[in-house]
């Protein structure tokens, strides 16, 4: 089961989250390369992270536009737990890294991150950062930086056994709150900047209350005495790719492109079929519904 913890400390507060459940769900969805799962599945666990510092039916969509081969990714949370994505290359692929690592950066390349947090109100929120990497948890930490101000670290990984299913999948994010201690944040980045990746630490049997330990113990202040700080964990979410798409949302956004529209589409066969970027579901509609606004 795929899921996510939160907590905080007085310093602090963090997201954990083992993805592997929703990271496969959208490998079987959009069959992607070896290197464009890894970025993707890293781009969809952010969103779940990001996705649960939501309140309410808060929606938030997260999308790249980028001169990569991989130039265009878009997913979309919920604070339940709830994530659907698409991307517009999913066959993208580049050579691993010297060190073996996917090229994640290099597939993705440079461009705009757009963070949009639809809250109820007549106008969404649109926060606007450089792609400067293209390893998506430096990128999103840097939006996090320079658009709300918040000193963030982010770390997200995907690894895949041999027969390209996810071997694992999660991340986790720690964010400084409003009058924290700023030597905490340092000592932080030092600490993970010493841990292994978050994928290794799942292969080597680390559950998300124990990651969240790690992250904690064993650090020291300026004068090398240990730090203790202390934490709670506050809630438990379970995650999973869902899509909302049905037959009447489709129909009606057919409706809205008019008359002339309908008649071109229709204008040589029967019936049209549309499919949902999301889950590759597929919709087909008959002339006859349409007559009331053809005629």
């Amino acid at each position: 089961m795929a899921r996510l913890i939160r907590g905080a400390s007085k310093n602090a507060r963090f997201f954990i989250v083992d993805s592997k459940d929703v990271v496969q769900k959208a490998q079987d969805i959009h069959k992607c390369s070896p290197t464009a799962i890894a970025a993707f599945g890293r781009f969809l666990t952010a969103g779940i992270i990001m996705g649960a510092g939501l309140k309410g039916d808060d929606l938030m969509t997260l999308r790249t536009d980028t001169d990569g081969s991989l130039n265009h990714m878009v997913v979309t949370s919920d604070s339940m737990g709830r994530i659907k994505g698409y991307l517009s290359n999913p066959e993208a692929e580049l050579p691993l890294k010297s060190n073996g690592q996917p090229n994640v950066g290099g597939i993705i390349g440079k461009g705009m991150l757009r963070v949009i947090k639809d809250m109820g109100l007549k106008e969404p929120y649109i926060g606007i950062s450089n792609i400067q990497t293209g390893e998506i948890a430096e990128d999103i930490a840097y939006y996090y930086y320079t658009s709300e101000q918040t000193p963030t670290v982010l770390a997200l990984g995907v690894s895949l056994n041999d027969d390209m299913s996810i071997k694992n999948a999660g991340g986790y994010m720690v964010q400084l709150l409003p009058d924290s201690e700023e030597q905490f944040m340092d000592k932080l980045e030092a600490k993970i900047g010493a841990i292994r990746p978050v994928t290794e630490l799942f292969e080597g049997g680390m559950d998300l209350e124990r990651i969240a330990k790690l992250l904690y113990e064993d650090m020291e202040d300026e004068q090398g005495e240990k730090l203790v700080e202390e934490y709670e964990l506050y809630e438990e979410i379970e995650t999973k790719y869902s899509c909302n798409c049905d037959k009447d949302r489709f129909y009606r956004g057919l409706m809205a492109l008019g008359k002339e529209q309908l008649q071109e589409a229709f204008s040589e066969k029967e019936s049209i079929e549309v499919e949902c970027h999301f889950c590759k579901a597929k919709y087909e509609f008959k002339k006859e519904e349409f007559d009331s606004i053809m005629k």
